[in-house]
């Protein structure tokens, strides 16, 4: 059975508390739903604002490739005609052929809300889609407050949207907006109201995570009879966000045979979901399912060792069906597979059975209880690696540093600077060298990049781009010990690397170090696999 998918992330979405999209924004992630194949997607409320309003008219310019765009907007308001009222004539002005219009289904609503009468709210439904269709447009209608209304006066409820089919609504799309329905009701509703109202034209749904089971909702309601589905990309929406769409197509398609998408198209979901997130500048959920990073990531060694042997024994779906990829963990909970996963990964050729492979294991246990982590620093995890197996070349030898910031206490200037002083070997040459930085840790960086780069050019492409302190032991104040993970790149890829010490600079200078003897090992090893940490 065909799915109809709607996509409300450009109007619903946009509720969500700190977002807010640009109108290269909106068109950007538009043109990315249009792509993966979605056949509905909501733009915006024209008339609510002159940047939705400059969407609609951008995408008449230059329109999608195969989507249609639709615009929102409520019934007319009480006690006026629809042909004058002015937020319907937004909609006929921004051009869609497919329009969204909103009306009340609840009877407290009606009389709180719009403090009109019963009458006079169906009339409002009435009255507007039967103008918006004398007009060529094809009208959505979305019964806000469905499920409540319904709970609370199934009759008045039901007049509702028997007037709207009697006005020629194409679909009748039912809200939980409050969230708060589950999905057993859900199910019982929808299979009532297909029985309630011979010949009702198809159903939709469109539900709000309040009570955390907008998805569940979503899947009862098409189990018992609907055939559109609305939500947002990764979820978003007002107050706890609306039905995840990254979540709700792949259980309906992989797990219920719906057809959503077409293969190639739903492979496209992941990057999706990370394109729209960076998009509205949210991090992306790293244990969103189906999508997030976490999603098909392995930990525990024995999950490791069976996953090698055969996927299906910790995974629900291949994850390159909905585009993302399998990850091997590493940490204190590895096993010689998670070891032997990274071997292969780095290019390094390791044998199970040799003592290099337990002892490499068992320091890695004992730096992870100390504080390292190199889940998030695969680079210095290579490094360690190479150490055991004699395979890490000695390209410089480090005897010590000093730091010395000048700070003036009764008025710091952003001018000042701290000075950092390093002493190294290259083969038989002794270096020092000194450097001033914005900080001790930006002067320690620069000191040993001056120290070296005349014998590793490469040096100078560089760059520190992310500095993360973690306090492990925080009971202790100022000398509890530190997790310092450093993010560096040659422009090309990037690499992390960590130090662990209850002196933060010592900490910075180990992270710091390994960051330039990853990046000259990642030169001097063309041929290594190199992949992104």
């Amino acid at each position: 059975m065909k799915i109809w998918l709607y996509d409300t992330t450009l109007r619903d979405g946009s509720q969500a508390q700190g977002i807010s999209l640009s109108l290269d924004d909106k068109i950007k992630i538009a043109r990315q739903l249009d792509a993966m194949g979605i056949p509905f997607i909501e733009g915006g409320w024209p008339g609510a604002n002159p940047k939705d309003v400059q969407f609609f008219w951008q995408l008449k310019e230059e329109p999608l490739q195969q989507a249609e765009v639709v615009a929102f907007c409520s019934t007319r308001r009480p006690n006026q005609v629809a042909a004058s009222d002015k937020m319907l004539q937004g909609i006929l002005a921004a051009g869609t052929l497919w329009v969204t219009i909103f009306g009340k289904s609840w009877d407290l609503h009606v009389t709180e809300s719009l403090k009109t009468t019963l009458d006079e709210n169906l009339n409002m439904i009435r009255d507007s889609i039967e103008y918006l269709r004398s007009q060529g447009r094809k009208v959505i209608y979305d019964a806000e407050h469905w499920f409540d209304g319904y709970k609370h006066n199934s009759d008045y409820a039901l007049a509702t949207l028997k007037t709207a089919i009697a006005a020629g609504a194409e679909w009748l799309v039912l809200c939980d907006t409050n969230g708060g329905t589950l999905p057993h009701e859900i199910s019982q509703i929808v299979t009532e109201i297909a029985q309630a109202i011979p010949n009702c034209p198809s159903l939709g749904i469109h539900t709000h995570n309040d009570s955390g089971t907008a998805v569940a909702n979503a899947i009862a309601a098409v189990r018992a009879g609907a055939t559109m589905v609305q939500g947002t990309i990764n979820g978003y929406g007002e107050r706890c966000g609306n039905a995840d769409l990254c979540t709700l197509i792949p259980n309906l398609q992989l797990k219920l045979n719906y057809e959503c998408l077409p293969p190639e198209k739903l492979a496209q979901l992941t990057q999706t979901s990370r394109i729209v997130s960076e998009t509205v500048n949210f991090a992306p959920e790293e244990r969103s399912p189906f999508v997030g990073r976490s999603a098909f990531a392995h930990k525990a060694g024995i999950h490791v060792s069976a996953v090698a042997k055969n996927p299906l024994t910790y995974e629900h779906i291949e994850p390159e069906a909905i585009g993302n990829q399998r990850s091997i963990i590493i940490s204190d909970q590895s096993g010689m597979s998670n070891v032997l996963h990274y071997a292969q990964k780095f290019g390094i050729k390791l044998d199970k059975k040799s003592p290099q492979c337990r002892q490499i294991l068992e320091q890695l246990k004992t730096l992870e209880n100390q504080g390292y982590q190199f889940e998030a620093a695969e680079a210095s995890f290579e490094l360690l690696m190479r150490s055991y197996l004699e395979k890490r070349p000695t390209m410089f030898e480090l005897q010590g540093f000093q730091v010395h910031c000048n700070i003036n206490q009764e008025k710091i200037s952003p001018d000042s600077k701290a000075l950092a002083t390093i002493k190294a070997t290259v083969g038989k040459h002794r270096l020092l060298e000194v450097a001033e930085g914005n900080g001790p840790v930006s002067a320690l960086d620069k000191a040993l990049r001056k120290a070296l780069v005349k014998f590793y050019p490469k040096i100078a492409q560089f760059c520190l781009t992310d500095y993360k302190v973690r306090i492990l032991d925080g009971k202790f104040g100022t000398d509890a010990t530190t997790r310092v993970l450093v993010e560096s790149s040659n422009g090309k890829t990037s690499w992390t690397t960590v130090g662990v010490s209850s002196n933060i600079l010592d900490a910075s200078y180990q992270a710091v170090v390994e960051g330039i003897e990853y990046g000259l090992l990642l030169e001097s090893f063309a041929k290594t696999k190199v992949t992104h940490h």
